[in-house]
């Protein structure tokens, strides 16, 4: 039998996760995820003070070596020229090692700036305009965004356009991705098995849309948390799971693709600090608050659903996700905390 070496450019990790008071901290944790020879920094988007567009191109120079993704913005909070421009920005600034990450959001955040919820349709015509711009062509356009006319972006750099990758967690949501992206970003506390359920919808729409499947990137997002006290693995991963459970529809799909009983998240519904909430748990409530309420959850979702454990564990559970999917996205532990797990992922060999 032949071996070979894990290859950590396939592993990525957020920086800057969740609600930040200081932007610049981004500088130490791009250059350590360099350092560790991660293949990709993720940043997420937050209004106020994590603007994708200065975050990642600080980004691209503390690590030019890595590729640097938006994971995620959204197509209605930009005109389609200026997300255009800023993504063609980013991958001349990096080298060519850009990608953007597209989410639908959620129907509160864009009431509340006023936007109309994001439709299928809006992704769809969305995207052929945004590649559209991105090569430099004209573009004409009256539908559901809106009306453009003679809409060209004249100025671009000598780079080819950045993949655009969607955020997508239900069915139809895969579908498109498959149909009209370059990738997808899957959500987190999804199985290894359930990664694997949601790849081959995208495949499979891939296929149906005359592409080749294999050219649609499958991103899993993987919670991790190595050698933490059980307080702190409680903080981590239990309070970050009910952030995500929080929200039924989601919930709903994430639990039916892992196979999951179903009647247990009403029971985290009901609790009492859920149960009337209208706004985020995450912005809500501390984390030992949501640590308290993640006590409904099974153990074992936390498990499965993650890299949890000691770092010996939590590597070769990145292995079992790279199993169903092109790359991972690591999430829950920054790179500055990364280094013990990266280490044993790093030096284990595996048998072909």
């Amino acid at each position: 039998m032949n071996t070979y070496k894990r290859d950590r450019t396939r592993l990525g990790a957020y920086l800057l996760p969740g609600r930040i008071k200081n932007p610049t901290d981004v500088i130490a944790q791009a250059a350590k995820g360099e350092e560790l020879g991660l293949g990709t920094l993720w940043l997420s988007e937050r209004w106020g003070n994590k603007d994708i567009g200065a975050i990642c191109g600080a980004v691209s120079q503390a690590a030019p070596s890595t590729y640097i993704a938006a994971g995620t913005t959204h197509f209605l909070t930009r005109h389609p020229a200026v997300l255009a421009s800023m993504a063609m920005t980013l991958q001349s600034l990096s080298g060519g090692k850009f990608l953007l990450g597209i989410g639908r959001g959620v129907p509160e955040m864009f009431r509340a700036i006023g936007l109309p919820n994001i439709s299928f349709k809006h992704l769809i015509d969305s995207v052929a305009i945004h590649k559209k711009l991105c090569k430099g062509e004209l573009v004409n356009y009256k539908g559901v965004l809106g009306e453009y006319n003679g809409m060209q972006l004249i100025d671009l750099p000598d780079v080819k356009q950045p993949p655009i990758i969607l955020g997508a967690i239900g069915p139809k949501a895969l579908q498109v991705a498959g149909t009209h992206f370059d990738g997808v970003i899957l959500h987190p506390f999804l199985t290894p098995d359930g990664v694997n359920r949601c790849s081959k919808i995208v495949k499979n729409a891939a296929t149906a849309a005359g592409r080749d499947p294999d050219n649609i990137k499958i991103y899993a997002t993987v919670v991790l948390a190595a050698d933490l006290t059980p307080d702190k693995e409680e903080e981590v991963v239990g309070g970050r799971a009910v952030s995500y459970f929080q929200n039924q529809s989601y919930a709903d799909i994430l639990v039916g693709f892992n196979g999951w009983d179903k009647n247990i998240l009403r029971k985290l519904w009901e609790h009492p600090l859920l149960k009337n909430l209208k706004s985020n748990a995450d912005q809500t409530f501390t984390n030992e608050e949501l640590a308290e309420v993640s006590r409904v959850l099974p153990k074992e979702w936390l498990l499965s659903g993650g890299a949890v454990g000691s770092k010996e564990h939590c590597a070769s559970r990145l292995d079992d996700y790279l199993a169903v999917a092109d790359n991972i996205i690591i999430h829950g532990s920054t790179p500055d905390k990364l280094t013990p797990t990266i280490k044993v992922f790093t030096n284990k060999t595996l048998l072909d």
